[in-house]
């Protein structure tokens, strides 16, 4: 069973930064691609930012390409999310999730694990 757990959400003002971890279990995080995904209220969740097993691959929605970055670090089990220049829009609870393969997917149903989510609030 591979649990996901994210942390580092909170409230900021427009134009500041947050760093999201996402730490998993399991001795094999190193083989699967991993994904951002949000879910604002009242909307389907979207589409963040993932990247593949080894970091060398990643991709971006358009909507935050520029402001934030992905990475993960095998070694720790984690994958982080760099927010930076957070807009109003942001704000949307955050869920990483895992693919069971190496390469990296936009789309939600191609991942079998969920974390249980961490809020972004972004003021004015």
């Amino acid at each position: 069973q591979v649990q996901l757990v994210e942390s580092g959400g909170g409230l900021v003002q427009a134009g500041e930064s947050l760093r999201l971890s996402c730490a998993a279990s399991g001795r094999t995080f190193s083989s699967y691609a991993m994904g951002w995904f949000r879910q604002a209220p009242g909307k389907e969740r979207e589409f963040v930012a993932t990247i593949s097993w080894s970091g060398g691959s990643t991709s971006y929605a358009d909507s935050v390409k520029g402001r934030f970055t992905i990475s993960r670090d095998n070694a720790k089990n984690t994958v982080y999310l760099q927010m930076d220049s957070l807009k109003l829009e942001d704000t949307a609870v955050y869920y990483c999730a895992r693919r069971q393969s190496r390469t990296y997917s936009v789309h939600a149903g191609e991942y079998d694990y969920w974390g249980q989510g961490t809020q972004v609030t972004v003021s004015s």
